[in-house]
């Protein structure tokens, strides 16, 4: 990780991700995270670490979602009381 983003994003970075979470994705697919994370100015390394772990949490929304289901649940609950 560079140096600006070893302790978190810089300003500039959370004005980019503030811009494009309020006004163009409040869930961005992977590609789109590609392009926030270049317009953010992180390194492909950087980016490569955002892409997995999307494509983890991804998984594991889905198999819960699938699990929920075999349960007699609602797929998108947030908690039993829901």
């Amino acid at each position: 990780m560079s140096a600006e983003t070893a302790s978190g994003p810089t300003e500039d970075q959370v004005e980019i991700l503030e811009y494009n979470f309020n006004k163009v994705n409040k869930h961005p697919d992977p590609t789109t995270l590609c392009l926030i994370a270049a317009e953010a100015g992180l390194s492909e390394e950087e980016t490569q670490v955002i892409l997995h772990i999307s494509l983890l949490q991804k998984w594991f929304k889905q198999r819960l979602a699938q699990w929920r289901r075999s349960e007699g649940l609602p797929s998108e609950c947030r908690s039993v009381t829901d």
